[in-house]
């Protein structure tokens, strides 16, 4: 069982910044991928970043590329999300998810545990 809590969201102005956590349980935390997906009002789920087991490797959706940032710490078991220059668009419940596998996906089928979700509300 894994469980996963994301914290960092907010209310912030555009082109402001924001860094989402989510602290996951658990000790094969590190041999996983992990995910940050989004949902705005209306909308799907869609998938914003993922970062492979080590953390060698990174996958963004062509919005958010240059913008923000997916990394991990394995030692404290939790994976960060910052995210710059923010846009109106942006805002939407954002959630970190585990993946089945040590590789990232851009799929939701290619996760397993999502957490909570945290709001993040960009202002124009």
């Amino acid at each position: 069982q894994v469980q996963l809590v994301e914290s960092g969201g907010g209310l912030v102005q555009a082109g402001g910044s924001l860094r989402l956590s989510c602290a996951a349980s658990g000790r094969t935390f590190s041999i996983y991928a992990m995910g940050w997906f989004r949902q705005a009002p209306g909308k799907e789920r869609e998938f914003v970043a993922a970062i492979s087991w080590s953390g060698s490797r990174t996958y963004y959706t062509d919005s958010v590329k240059g913008r923000f940032t997916i990394s991990r710490d394995n030692a404290k078991n939790t994976v960060y999300l910052q995210m710059n220059s923010l846009k109106p668009e942006d805002t939407a419940i954002y959630y970190c998810a585990k993946t089945i596998g040590p590789d990232g996906s851009t799929s939701l089928r290619g996760y397993d545990y999502w957490g909570q979700g945290t709001q993040v509300t960009v202002s124009s």
